[in-house]
Protein backbone atom coordinates (compact mmCIF):
# COMPACT_ATOMS: atom_id res chain seq x y z
CA UNK A 1 0.00 0.00 0.00
CA UNK A 2 3.16 2.51 0.47
CA UNK A 3 4.60 1.62 -2.58
CA UNK A 4 1.22 2.50 -4.04
CA UNK A 5 1.30 5.69 -2.70
CA UNK A 6 -2.11 4.34 -0.12
CA UNK A 7 -1.37 5.22 3.65
CA UNK A 8 -2.50 2.28 5.17
CA UNK A 9 -4.00 4.08 8.29
CA UNK A 10 -6.07 6.04 6.09
CA UNK A 11 -7.41 3.25 4.35
CA UNK A 12 -7.92 1.51 7.33
CA UNK A 13 -10.01 4.38 8.47
CA UNK A 14 -12.12 4.74 5.23
CA UNK A 15 -12.98 0.98 5.38
CA UNK A 16 -14.64 1.74 9.09
CA UNK A 17 -16.43 4.91 7.65
CA UNK A 18 -17.95 2.42 4.54
CA UNK A 19 -18.76 0.46 7.34
CA UNK A 20 -20.45 2.82 9.51
CA UNK A 21 -22.31 4.31 6.29
CA UNK A 22 -23.71 0.85 5.47
CA UNK A 23 -24.74 0.13 8.67
CA UNK A 24 -26.50 3.51 9.32
CA UNK A 25 -28.11 3.54 5.86
CA UNK A 26 -30.19 0.28 6.18
CA UNK A 27 -33.51 0.37 5.05
CA UNK A 28 -34.88 0.38 8.71
CA UNK A 29 -32.53 3.00 9.75
CA UNK A 30 -34.04 4.89 6.30
CA UNK A 31 -37.15 4.44 6.79
CA UNK A 32 -37.24 5.85 10.32
CA UNK A 33 -35.82 8.55 8.95
CA UNK A 34 -38.31 9.73 5.94
CA UNK A 35 -41.04 8.84 9.24
CA UNK A 36 -39.47 11.27 10.98
CA UNK A 37 -39.42 14.21 8.36
CA UNK A 38 -43.06 13.26 7.56
CA UNK A 39 -44.01 13.78 11.54
CA UNK A 40 -45.63 17.36 11.03
CA UNK A 41 -47.71 16.22 8.01
CA UNK A 42 -49.69 13.08 9.46
CA UNK A 43 -51.84 12.71 12.32
CA UNK A 44 -50.36 11.33 15.63
CA UNK A 45 -52.08 7.90 15.32
CA UNK A 46 -51.71 8.05 11.39
CA UNK A 47 -47.87 8.38 12.03
CA UNK A 48 -47.78 5.70 15.27
CA UNK A 49 -49.80 3.35 12.73
CA UNK A 50 -47.49 3.24 10.03
CA UNK A 51 -44.48 3.16 12.06
CA UNK A 52 -46.18 -0.31 13.65
CA UNK A 53 -46.77 -1.61 10.11
CA UNK A 54 -43.22 -1.13 9.22
CA UNK A 55 -41.86 -2.98 12.21
CA UNK A 56 -44.74 -5.40 12.37
CA UNK A 57 -43.98 -6.20 8.01
CA UNK A 58 -41.06 -4.89 6.82
CA UNK A 59 -38.29 -4.73 9.20
CA UNK A 60 -37.89 -8.30 10.09
CA UNK A 61 -37.94 -9.06 6.37
CA UNK A 62 -35.31 -6.92 5.05
CA UNK A 63 -34.63 -4.09 7.17
CA UNK A 64 -31.14 -5.59 8.07
CA UNK A 65 -29.90 -4.63 4.16
CA UNK A 66 -28.41 -1.95 2.98
CA UNK A 67 -30.89 0.27 1.46
CA UNK A 68 -29.21 0.16 -1.78
CA UNK A 69 -28.95 -3.54 -1.65
CA UNK A 70 -32.47 -4.05 -1.43
CA UNK A 71 -33.94 -5.83 -4.38
CA UNK A 72 -37.59 -5.85 -5.70
CA UNK A 73 -38.08 -9.66 -4.86
CA UNK A 74 -37.36 -8.79 -0.77
CA UNK A 75 -39.80 -6.32 -0.59
CA UNK A 76 -42.42 -8.40 -3.39
CA UNK A 77 -41.82 -11.22 -0.91
CA UNK A 78 -42.63 -9.55 2.35
CA UNK A 79 -46.11 -7.63 0.93
CA UNK A 80 -46.98 -11.41 -0.71
CA UNK A 81 -47.23 -12.45 3.31
CA UNK A 82 -49.20 -9.50 3.53
CA UNK A 83 -51.72 -10.54 0.74
CA UNK A 84 -52.30 -14.05 2.47
CA UNK A 85 -53.53 -13.13 5.37
CA UNK A 86 -55.85 -11.42 3.61
CA UNK A 87 -54.85 -8.01 4.41
CA UNK A 88 -55.49 -6.83 0.60
CA UNK A 89 -55.62 -3.07 1.45
CA UNK A 90 -52.31 -2.89 4.23
CA UNK A 91 -50.33 -4.97 1.41
CA UNK A 92 -51.50 -1.54 -1.14
CA UNK A 93 -50.71 0.94 1.40
CA UNK A 94 -47.20 -1.00 2.86
CA UNK A 95 -46.11 -1.30 -1.12
CA UNK A 96 -46.44 2.54 -1.28
CA UNK A 97 -45.18 3.55 2.30
CA UNK A 98 -41.95 1.76 1.07
CA UNK A 99 -41.67 3.41 -2.48
CA UNK A 100 -41.69 6.85 -0.57
CA UNK A 101 -38.63 5.55 1.09
CA UNK A 102 -36.80 4.66 -1.41
CA UNK A 103 -37.68 7.75 -3.13
CA UNK A 104 -36.80 9.65 0.03
CA UNK A 105 -33.21 7.83 0.07
CA UNK A 106 -32.60 8.63 -3.88
CA UNK A 107 -33.14 12.28 -2.88
CA UNK A 108 -30.92 12.20 -0.08
CA UNK A 109 -28.03 9.95 -2.08
CA UNK A 110 -28.08 7.05 0.02
CA UNK A 111 -29.72 5.07 -3.47
CA UNK A 112 -30.19 5.37 -7.25
CA UNK A 113 -32.74 3.01 -7.85
CA UNK A 114 -37.05 2.15 -6.41
CA UNK A 115 -37.10 -1.51 -6.41
CA UNK A 116 -40.90 -0.85 -4.98
CA UNK A 117 -42.26 1.82 -7.64
CA UNK A 118 -43.74 -0.90 -10.04
CA UNK A 119 -44.81 -3.32 -7.53
CA UNK A 120 -48.54 -2.07 -7.20
CA UNK A 121 -49.40 -3.55 -10.42
CA UNK A 122 -48.51 -7.01 -9.44
CA UNK A 123 -50.28 -6.90 -6.21
CA UNK A 124 -53.31 -9.41 -5.85
CA UNK A 125 -56.52 -7.69 -8.05
CA UNK A 126 -59.75 -7.86 -6.08
CA UNK A 127 -62.44 -9.86 -7.42
CA UNK A 128 -64.73 -7.98 -10.34
CA UNK A 129 -68.33 -7.28 -9.35
CA UNK A 130 -67.94 -7.11 -5.45
CA UNK A 131 -68.16 -3.81 -3.97
CA UNK A 132 -64.38 -2.82 -1.64
CA UNK A 133 -64.62 -3.98 1.75
CA UNK A 134 -62.34 -5.03 4.22
CA UNK A 135 -61.87 -8.06 6.29
CA UNK A 136 -62.13 -9.02 9.72
CA UNK A 137 -58.60 -8.93 9.86
CA UNK A 138 -58.44 -5.41 8.72
CA UNK A 139 -60.66 -4.07 11.40
CA UNK A 140 -58.58 -2.50 14.12
CA UNK A 141 -56.38 -1.07 11.83
CA UNK A 142 -59.58 0.31 10.19
CA UNK A 143 -60.29 1.65 14.22
CA UNK A 144 -57.21 2.85 14.31
CA UNK A 145 -57.04 4.84 10.69
CA UNK A 146 -60.60 6.05 12.02
CA UNK A 147 -59.52 7.87 15.14
CA UNK A 148 -56.45 9.05 13.58
CA UNK A 149 -58.23 11.00 11.69
CA UNK A 150 -61.75 11.90 13.44
CA UNK A 151 -59.98 15.52 13.96
CA UNK A 152 -60.19 16.15 10.23
CA UNK A 153 -63.60 15.31 10.06
CA UNK A 154 -67.22 17.36 11.18
CA UNK A 155 -68.79 16.25 13.60
CA UNK A 156 -71.55 14.22 11.19
CA UNK A 157 -69.04 12.91 9.52
CA UNK A 158 -67.52 11.26 12.20
CA UNK A 159 -70.94 10.08 13.82
CA UNK A 160 -71.97 9.11 10.08
CA UNK A 161 -68.76 6.74 10.16
CA UNK A 162 -69.10 5.11 12.87
CA UNK A 163 -72.96 4.68 12.37
CA UNK A 164 -72.15 2.74 9.58
CA UNK A 165 -70.00 0.56 10.92
CA UNK A 166 -72.55 0.09 13.98
CA UNK A 167 -75.84 -0.25 11.83
CA UNK A 168 -74.47 -1.47 8.59
CA UNK A 169 -77.58 0.25 7.01
CA UNK A 170 -77.36 1.17 3.02
CA UNK A 171 -75.38 4.18 2.87
CA UNK A 172 -78.75 5.91 1.17
CA UNK A 173 -80.75 5.10 4.28
CA UNK A 174 -78.54 6.56 6.47
CA UNK A 175 -77.75 9.41 5.33
CA UNK A 176 -81.38 10.34 3.99
CA UNK A 177 -82.88 9.54 7.36
CA UNK A 178 -84.85 12.33 8.57
CA UNK A 179 -85.39 12.77 12.46
CA UNK A 180 -89.16 11.81 12.51
CA UNK A 181 -87.81 7.99 11.72
CA UNK A 182 -86.20 8.34 15.43
CA UNK A 183 -87.22 7.58 18.47
CA UNK A 184 -84.82 8.44 21.36
CA UNK A 185 -86.65 8.04 24.63
CA UNK A 186 -87.53 4.40 23.02
CA UNK A 187 -84.44 4.02 21.43
CA UNK A 188 -86.11 2.54 18.63
CA UNK A 189 -85.15 3.30 14.99
CA UNK A 190 -87.88 2.07 12.06
CA UNK A 191 -86.95 2.95 8.22
CA UNK A 192 -90.22 2.72 6.38
CA UNK A 193 -90.65 0.43 3.69
CA UNK A 194 -90.89 2.87 1.01
CA UNK A 195 -87.81 4.25 1.95
CA UNK A 196 -85.71 0.96 1.49
CA UNK A 197 -84.14 -0.77 -1.47
CA UNK A 198 -86.97 -2.50 -2.46
CA UNK A 199 -89.73 -0.13 -1.64
CA UNK A 200 -87.76 2.20 -3.82
CA UNK A 201 -87.85 -0.36 -6.74
CA UNK A 202 -91.67 -0.64 -6.26
CA UNK A 203 -90.75 -4.78 -5.01
CA UNK A 204 -91.64 -4.79 -1.74
CA UNK A 205 -95.16 -6.79 -1.41
CA UNK A 206 -95.25 -7.42 2.04
CA UNK A 207 -94.57 -3.68 2.55
CA UNK A 208 -92.33 -4.42 5.57
CA UNK A 209 -90.54 -1.93 7.50
CA UNK A 210 -87.37 -2.49 8.84
CA UNK A 211 -86.23 -1.65 12.65
CA UNK A 212 -82.70 -1.21 12.55
CA UNK A 213 -82.14 -2.14 16.08
CA UNK A 214 -80.26 0.01 18.35
CA UNK A 215 -77.53 -0.99 20.33
CA UNK A 216 -76.23 1.25 23.84
CA UNK A 217 -73.09 2.45 21.35
CA UNK A 218 -75.61 3.58 18.63
CA UNK A 219 -78.04 4.79 20.59
CA UNK A 220 -75.47 7.01 22.35
CA UNK A 221 -74.09 8.38 18.78
CA UNK A 222 -77.80 9.24 17.85
CA UNK A 223 -78.11 11.48 20.93
CA UNK A 224 -74.81 13.29 20.21
CA UNK A 225 -75.85 13.98 16.64
CA UNK A 226 -79.36 15.49 17.82
CA UNK A 227 -77.64 18.04 19.92
CA UNK A 228 -75.43 19.19 16.43
CA UNK A 229 -78.45 18.21 13.70
CA UNK A 230 -81.69 17.88 15.69
CA UNK A 231 -83.10 21.27 15.01
CA UNK A 232 -83.34 20.62 11.50
CA UNK A 233 -85.55 17.96 9.26
CA UNK A 234 -82.29 15.31 8.67
CA UNK A 235 -79.71 13.58 10.37
CA UNK A 236 -76.81 14.44 8.43
CA UNK A 237 -77.68 17.43 6.72
CA UNK A 238 -76.11 18.83 3.42
CA UNK A 239 -73.70 21.61 4.69
CA UNK A 240 -75.20 23.85 1.95
CA UNK A 241 -78.36 23.40 2.03
CA UNK A 242 -79.72 21.94 5.17
CA UNK A 243 -83.40 21.02 3.93
CA UNK A 244 -81.24 17.95 1.90
CA UNK A 245 -79.42 15.35 3.12
CA UNK A 246 -75.55 14.95 3.41
CA UNK A 247 -73.86 13.69 -0.03
CA UNK A 248 -72.88 9.80 -0.31
CA UNK A 249 -69.53 11.53 -1.80
CA UNK A 250 -68.78 13.13 1.72
CA UNK A 251 -68.41 9.39 3.30
CA UNK A 252 -66.40 8.43 0.36
CA UNK A 253 -64.00 11.46 0.94
CA UNK A 254 -63.61 10.66 4.57
CA UNK A 255 -62.63 6.89 3.55
CA UNK A 256 -59.88 8.07 1.01
CA UNK A 257 -58.35 10.84 3.68
CA UNK A 258 -58.32 7.64 5.82
CA UNK A 259 -55.98 5.79 3.45
CA UNK A 260 -58.54 3.51 2.05
CA UNK A 261 -59.88 5.05 -1.23
CA UNK A 262 -60.38 1.63 -3.51
CA UNK A 263 -60.35 -0.60 -0.09
CA UNK A 264 -63.56 0.31 1.52
CA UNK A 265 -66.88 2.02 0.64
CA UNK A 266 -70.28 2.21 2.20
CA UNK A 267 -71.46 -1.21 1.22
CA UNK A 268 -68.34 -2.70 2.55
CA UNK A 269 -69.40 -2.15 6.07
CA UNK A 270 -72.13 -4.36 5.33
CA UNK A 271 -69.96 -7.32 4.23
CA UNK A 272 -67.60 -6.67 7.16
CA UNK A 273 -70.60 -7.28 9.36
CA UNK A 274 -72.04 -9.65 7.49
CA UNK A 275 -68.88 -12.08 7.16
CA UNK A 276 -67.47 -11.20 10.79
CA UNK A 277 -71.04 -11.66 12.49
CA UNK A 278 -71.13 -15.64 10.76
CA UNK A 279 -68.18 -16.40 10.79
CA UNK A 280 -66.13 -14.97 13.73
CA UNK A 281 -69.52 -14.41 16.30
CA UNK A 282 -71.61 -17.43 15.06
CA UNK A 283 -74.70 -15.89 14.41
CA UNK A 284 -77.24 -17.69 12.08
CA UNK A 285 -77.22 -16.81 8.41
CA UNK A 286 -81.19 -16.47 8.80
CA UNK A 287 -80.47 -13.82 11.56
CA UNK A 288 -77.73 -11.54 9.90
CA UNK A 289 -79.65 -11.66 6.52
CA UNK A 290 -82.62 -10.06 8.00
CA UNK A 291 -80.92 -7.60 9.77
CA UNK A 292 -79.32 -6.78 6.29
CA UNK A 293 -82.97 -6.28 5.02
CA UNK A 294 -82.39 -9.06 2.23
CA UNK A 295 -85.45 -9.84 0.45
CA UNK A 296 -87.48 -12.74 2.34
CA UNK A 297 -87.96 -16.07 0.48
CA UNK A 298 -91.61 -15.79 0.82
CA UNK A 299 -94.05 -14.80 3.02
CA UNK A 300 -94.01 -17.56 5.57
CA UNK A 301 -90.67 -16.89 6.30
CA UNK A 302 -91.46 -13.18 6.49
CA UNK A 303 -94.01 -13.92 9.01
CA UNK A 304 -91.59 -15.73 11.07
CA UNK A 305 -89.09 -13.91 10.61
CA UNK A 306 -91.12 -10.45 12.33
CA UNK A 307 -92.00 -13.14 14.94
CA UNK A 308 -88.84 -14.61 15.92
CA UNK A 309 -85.99 -12.58 14.83
CA UNK A 310 -86.44 -9.53 16.30
CA UNK A 311 -85.27 -10.18 19.74
CA UNK A 312 -82.64 -12.31 18.35
CA UNK A 313 -81.22 -9.91 16.34
CA UNK A 314 -80.96 -6.68 18.87
CA UNK A 315 -78.97 -8.75 21.32
CA UNK A 316 -76.79 -9.69 17.87
CA UNK A 317 -76.70 -5.86 17.09
CA UNK A 318 -75.29 -4.97 21.00
CA UNK A 319 -72.90 -7.89 20.93
CA UNK A 320 -71.65 -6.44 17.19
CA UNK A 321 -71.12 -3.13 19.06
CA UNK A 322 -69.65 -4.69 21.72
CA UNK A 323 -66.99 -6.08 19.77
CA UNK A 324 -66.20 -3.37 18.20
CA UNK A 325 -65.78 -1.94 21.23
CA UNK A 326 -63.04 -4.51 22.15
CA UNK A 327 -61.73 -4.53 18.94
CA UNK A 328 -60.53 -0.94 18.90
CA UNK A 329 -59.62 -0.82 22.79
CA UNK A 330 -56.90 -4.17 21.83
CA UNK A 331 -56.09 -1.48 18.71
CA UNK A 332 -55.45 1.08 20.69
CA UNK A 333 -53.72 -0.34 23.74
CA UNK A 334 -56.06 1.71 26.00
CA UNK A 335 -58.80 0.16 28.96
CA UNK A 336 -61.97 -0.35 27.37
CA UNK A 337 -63.72 2.03 29.57
CA UNK A 338 -61.81 4.63 27.62
CA UNK A 339 -64.18 7.10 26.13
CA UNK A 340 -61.94 8.17 23.17
CA UNK A 341 -61.73 4.31 21.78
CA UNK A 342 -65.58 3.53 22.55
CA UNK A 343 -68.30 3.88 19.46
CA UNK A 344 -70.36 5.57 21.99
Amino acid sequence: MLAAGTDPARARAEQARQARLVEQNTFEHVARDWHRTMLNKWQPGTAEEILRRFESDLFPAFGHLPINKVQAPDVLDAIRAIEKRGALEIANRQTANCSRVFKHAIRCGLAERNPAEFLREVLQPREKGHFAAIGADGLPEFLRALYANEACMGVSTRIAMKLMLLVFVRTSELIETPWAEIDLEKGEWIIPWKRMKRGKRRINPDKTDHHVCLSRQALGLLRDLHRHTGGGPYLFPNLRDPKRPMSNNTLLKALERMGYKGDMTGHGFRALAMSTLKEHLGYRHEVVDRQLAHAQKDKLESAYDRAKYLEERRKMMQCWADYIDRVAADAMRVSPGRADNSMA
